[in-house]
């Protein structure tokens, strides 16, 4: 178990002496970067490390121990809430893939995808009947070390990739998540007029729950939609090209794969009526991969969904949107891959997630706007 300490004033960490040959380097990097990233996980479990109880000690820059510091008290703070709201994560497992190291004099680079998975409070015969046995997570970041006249390397920055979607479960930030750029979208060339209302997300009363869809209705088959996403939610699909913000194009593919066929062709990629996916942006259609796109199209246009009257009615297969600033137009896009005990799971791109369940998504943004879409 790693804890990170401060380093006193004036002093280096003492750690062992930094080997000379590179790769003994970055392989003493990739294990300080996989424990800093497992220390943060960890702090969102019921059973969270305590300095008392720490091992061993990971060391930082000054500048880098204070930010680590609130960090972790803020990732401890989310972890009790999210036991409060359904249980929490009873541990975590944190897998670090480093795709570029650069060491040069005293300074090292990493850049790298750390892959978590939080396990929830269910026990073997649960998930058996169906429960998710984790949450899964897949974070790039940018973590930079400096190296002490000892030859003790410090930890001095983590910059993780979250932009153009919810805050990631493992990361830090307000309440609301920031708009993401709609690169896959724009201005439809028709005025599409008013939404429906937003759906619901007070608990439902019993009996209420509209229940599970069949695996197979119509042309659909809501299995493959699920398995589609299961797939590739972490391990893109080279078939696909991926988007600054992924989260409705990804959700596009799962459809298709379960049997939403295009509509339309190349032109007009502008209008809301048309989805379709192409060689390149130009080819198409802005419904593809905008949130606020699809849901025209899907909802208006195509009429192959409807919008539930409330959250908590969402079945496998089903799909999640959420507008998180009121603003009336929607930044994100989920899709429904577990639901045990009346609670969905929901999975995404941006950042990759598998698995996180609804109730702690509401608990994560309470001003959004959710739009519930049957499909």
């Amino acid at each position: 178990m790693l804890v990170l300490t401060s380093t006193p004033a004036g002093a280096q960490a003492v750690f062992p002496a930094a080997a000379s040959s590179a790769n003994t380097d970055t392989t003493r990097l990739t294990q300080l970067a996989e424990g800093y990233l497992q220390q943060r996980a960890e702090m969102l479990t019921t059973t969270r490390p305590t300095a008392r109880a720490a091992t061993a000690r990971v060391q930082a820059t000054r500048s880098m121990t204070a930010r680590v510091r609130d960090d972790l008290a803020a990732l401890a703070e989310k972890g009790r809430r999210y036991k409060e709201v359904d249980g929490g994560y009873t541990k975590a497992q944190v897998d670090v893939e480093v795709t570029d190291t650069s060491v040069a004099g005293q300074s090292a680079t990493l850049q790298l995808t750390a892959r978590t998975r939080l396990h929830l409070p269910f026990t073997p015969q649960e998930v058996a009947d169906g429960a998710p046995e984790y949450e899964e997570l897949s974070v790039p970041h940018t973590v930079k070390f400096t190296q002490g006249s000892d030859g003790a390397w410090l930890l001095s920055s983590d910059k993780a990739d979250t932009e153009g979607g919810p805050t990631p479960t493992t990361q830090v930030s307000d309440v609301d998540a920031a708009d993401g750029p709609a690169d896959g979208g724009g201005k439809a060339d028709e005025d599409e007029g008013g939404k429906d209302a937003a759906s619901d997300a007070d608990p439902l009363s019993e009996g209420d729950d509209s229940g599970d869809k069949p695996e197979v209705r119509g042309n659909y088959n809501y299995g493959k939609m699920v398995a589609y996403a299961d797939k590739h939610w972490d391990r893109h699909n080279s078939a696909y090209r991926t988007y600054g913000t992924d989260c409705t194009n990804f959700v596009s593919q799962a459809l298709r794969a379960g049997g939403w066929g295009p509509r339309g062709a190349v032109a007009p990629r502008t209008s809301n009526k048309f989805w379709f996916y192409g060689s390149s942006t130009l080819t198409t259609s802005y419904s593809w991969a905008a949130a606020e796109n699809w849901y025209w199209f899907a909802k208006k246009h195509s009429k192959r969904t409807k919008i539930l009257n409330n959250v908590w009615k969402l079945a496998k297969a089903d799909v999640l949107q959420a507008d998180w600033g009121r603003d009336n137009n929607i930044d994100h896009t989920m899709i429904v891959t577990k639901k045990h005990r009346g609670t969905p799971y929901l999975t995404y791109h941006t950042s990759d997630t598998h698995n996180k369940s609804l109730k702690k998504l509401l608990s994560d943004h309470p001003r959004a706007w959710w739009y519930a879409h049957r499909t």
